[in-house]
């Protein structure tokens, strides 16, 4: 990736960065927290990695996303949103009466949205399953898919990873965000996943450990994903939940709810600083 490349992408990720507080603030409801730490990696699935077509949303030879933990919308609808599949604008109505941006990601109402999903554990098993349907119809279209540090204590997480590993899925990368934090606390309190890297190798997956707030790491381990044949990819990222804004930064907190018109605010005013600084470069 070339200096001009990686600038690009770190300011469209101060922008998805703010489209989650758009979001989430005009909702008074949402997931900041998830969503800014996965925000890097929306960033590039969208603007590098994938081929899609916003124009055509359902183009069949598309590549897949799928958000397995589904609450984090406001970071993939910021994504979806600068990319073009609907106005930056509508990021406000998260979560309002007909607003077709709900809770959670519907793929009946949002350009863009490969599945709906929501329920912890079931995203990654319908990614498996488009995967599978691809080889079947010898397409060459990838799929990907993002899951919480949290989300994989869900049992239905490992028994995709052992069909996926089964099927020999190499056109299957699974992305886990371990920023460290759920709802209820330190996932290593909570509940402990590590480690998680030992625990997919086992299952069959080849595994990629990267700084999941670095583009240079994530485009390394994309490169090998993609390269890797005769088994699923699983790229386990380690970010900083609530990324890009001070206030919100590794506290658990702000794993669901929304900033009041001050934290807005302060947000805001961090995220544009950035976005200045970048463009001053």
């Amino acid at each position: 990736m070339t200096a001009d490349e990686k600038l690009v992408l770190q300011k469209m990720a101060c922008k998805v960065r703010m489209g989650i507080i758009e979001g989430t603030h005009g909702a008074k409801a949402g997931h900041p927290g998830g969503s800014l730490s996965a925000a890097d990696v929306f960033t590039y699935l969208y603007f590098k990695e994938m081929n899609i077509d916003p124009q055509n949303p359902k183009w069949e030879d598309r590549d897949r996303f799928v958000l397995s933990k589904g609450h984090t919308a406001p970071g993939l609808y910021a994504a979806l949103a600068n990319r073009g599949f609907f106005p930056v604008e509508d990021l406000p109505t998260l979560r309002h009466i007909d607003s077709y941006l709900q809770g959670h990601p519907n793929m009946n109402t949002v350009p863009g949205v490969d599945m709906s999903t929501g329920s912890l554990g079931q995203g990654i098993s319908c990614a498996c399953g488009m995967a599978l349907g691809l080889k079947h119809q010898g397409k060459s279209a990838r799929v990907y898919t993002l899951l919480g540090d949290g989300e994989i204590q869900e049992g239905q997480v490992w028994e995709a990873c052992m069909f996926a590993a089964h099927y020999k899925l190499d056109n299957l990368c699974v992305i886990v965000d371990n920023n460290g934090l759920q709802i209820d606390g330190p996932v290593a309190k909570v509940m402990s996943p590590y480690p998680i890297d030992e625990k997919l190798r086992a299952f069959g997956f080849h595994v990629e450990n990267i700084d999941g707030n670095d583009f240079d790491q994530i485009e390394t381990a994309m490169n090998i994903a993609r390269a890797t044949k005769g088994q699923p990819t699983a790229i386990v990222m380690k970010t900083v939940k609530g990324k890009g804004v001070s206030y919100m930064e590794n506290q658990v907190g702000w794993h669901g709810k929304a900033p009041n018109d001050a934290e807005y605010e302060q947000a805001m005013t961090e995220l544009k600083a950035q976005l200045a600084e970048l463009e001053g470069k």
